[in-house]
């Protein structure tokens, strides 16, 4: 037997071993640190930023903005009739949803009817619209019924609910109740089972999603994976947290403390920069149905009493990354102007005896301020303490209320009287991007409505000249609209507008690809 197989035993090795196995490519796993805690999964139902980030990995829309504010082609291309009142989109081929079936245009118009209803600026939209259709799987027609002139900037717009695309069987979940699942059609794949809510969230690469040929652009042109996986992590210590980046436990952290920065600046292994070059907006938001700020009076000499350059030094400390500025929109975009500049002049010392003289006249009470203050986001749990400091001196009663982020956010869309688990008044942080304009910004909508922005602002002038810039296309007229809306948004007390900061990330010298853009993405990025 020997003599036998000897010949052939020798031939199979080596034939075996001239093959060459190859090695199998090591995952690539980016692990990064959002700045706030993930909780809420339907992109529907919350305007947090991490919910954001969360949504555009798994899901995707029919147009991009790209960084010019300009609508582009994304999931679809587009015509527009000569007249304006028909859109047409057709699906680009190799669309498919997460579960391994076809994207058709019925799915596209459910999913249009529900961010219909969770979007304010959607809802607007839809009170102009005659009709949603899907004449064919690919094709989907949007037919006004009155002129409207923002369709293709509201299919673009990257906030507050954007226009994101799902199944059909999804896309017709309530409005108001959670999606089932997270099945997108977007560049990465929700990992549901090692979700831990308000610690971890994971997502892998979508190896059948097709990017577009154009470059990236904010949110328009191609999305391209260049990792097998990503892991935001939360970790609400920053120090701790700028350790494990340092050790490169963590290659990349989405916002780090100003104060902090210095930690990183002998470390060569290190980069650091601001990734988002509009920043973000600082808002004080008011209750306007409960005392003491349904009254305007009342909300007037709060916003005389408060102090942007303070809110600015408080939370970032360094001028180079904050700017104090009176509009509504930003700092550094076209429809930005100086109206209100009067609640922001002057010296904090002569704001404050004007919130004094405002309160006594308002016939403010004593009724407390309840004031809530989230005790784990380093960027927001400043401004709370400082406002309330300014608004005792001013002559009012605060109370102030420490919560997780999580806990806030459930709160604040509570109308409940305060000491019922209600509210008067908050802090958050809005991205320019998101705000850049009256249609867009959730801070303006004058309608009061139950599911509009918290605080339930009312105001008919507001209203009124919104209605009029949603069919203006003169940019002239465009801009007078904006800066009057702006004054009375100022008069009336919508918000305490607190200024612009720009955050500061930190990422590993590994990293590549984090370009300037709207929000943090993570398509395009390498490591």
């Amino acid at each position: 037997m020997k003599r036998f197989f000897g010949p052939q035993i020798s031939a199979l090795a080596l034939f075996f071993g001239a093959l060459q196995i190859a090695p199998v490519a090591a995952e690539t796993v980016l692990h990064a640190v959002p700045p706030a805690p993930l909780r809420v999964l339907d992109p529907s139902l919350s305007t947090a930023q991490i919910v954001l980030t969360h949504g555009f990995m798994v899901f995707d829309t029919l147009l991009g903005l790209d960084e010019q504010f300009r609508p582009q082609p994304q999931m679809a291309e587009y015509t527009v009739s000569e007249d304006r009142m028909v859109y047409t989109l057709t699906l680009r081929d190799g669309l498919l949803w997460h579960d391994g079936t076809p994207v058709t245009a019925e799915d596209c118009v459910a999913s249009l009817k529900r961010w219909g209803s969770n979007d304010s600026a959607g809802r607007v939209m839809m009170q102009h619209v005659q009709s949603i259709e899907a004449p064919s799987d690919k094709v989907l027609v949007i037919t006004l019924a009155k002129p409207f002139g923002h369709v293709l900037d509201l299919l673009a717009k990257p906030s507050p609910v954007p226009t994101f695309m799902m199944p059909k069987r999804l896309a017709e979940t309530p409005a108001a109740q959670p999606i089932a699942e997270m099945i997108g059609s977007g560049p990465f794949k929700f990992i549901a089972n090692e979700f831990r809510p308000g610690d971890q969230a994971v997502y892998v690469k979508n190896t059948a999603y097709v990017p577009r040929k154009e470059p990236a652009s904010w949110t328009a042109g191609g999305k391209v994976v260049k990792v097998d996986k990503v892991v935001l992590k939360s970790m609400p210590d920053m120090q701790t947290t700028l350790n494990a980046l340092q050790a490169g436990d963590v290659d990349f952290v989405e916002s780090v403390t100003i104060d902090l920065l210095p930690m990183l600046a002998n470390n060569d292994d290190v980069k650091v920069g601001s990734l988002l070059p509009l920043g973000s907006q600082i808002v004080g938001q008011f209750n306007h149905r409960l005392p003491p700020f349904d009254n305007a009076k009342v909300r007037k000499a709060a916003m005389l009493a408060l102090d942007q350059e303070l809110f600015l030094q408080t939370a970032i400390g360094n001028p180079d990354y904050y700017q104090s500025c009176p509009s509504v929109y930003g700092c550094s975009v076209p429809l930005a102007s100086e109206a209100g500049a009067e609640y922001v002049a002057g010296t904090p010392a002569q704001r404050m005896e004007q919130a004094k003289t405002a309160l006594q006249e308002s016939g403010y009470d004593g009724t407390p301020v309840v004031m809530l203050q989230p005790s784990d986001m380093a960027i927001l749990n400043t401004q709370p303490i400082v406002a309330a400091e300014r608004l005792r001196e001013a002559g009012f009663s605060v109370e102030v209320v420490p919560m997780d982020w999580g806990a806030l956010s459930a709160r604040r869309t509570s109308s409940a009287p305060a000491a019922q688990g209600g509210w008067n008044m908050f802090f958050t942080a809005w991205g320019v991007p998101f705000i850049w304009n009256p249609l867009v910004n959730p801070l303006i909508d004058g309608s009061g409505k139950d599911g509009v922005w918290s605080g339930w602002r009312v105001s008919p002038e507001v209203e009124a000249l919104r209605a009029q810039f949603l069919v203006a296309q003169d940019p002239a007229t465009q801009q007078q609209l904006a800066q009057e809306i702006q004054q009375i948004a100022w008069d009336q007390g919508f918000y305490y507008n607190g200024g612009v900061y720009r955050t500061v990330s930190a990422w590993r010298n590994g990293i590549q690809g984090t370009n300037q853009r709207p929000a943090v993405f993570f398509w395009n990025i390498e490591k």
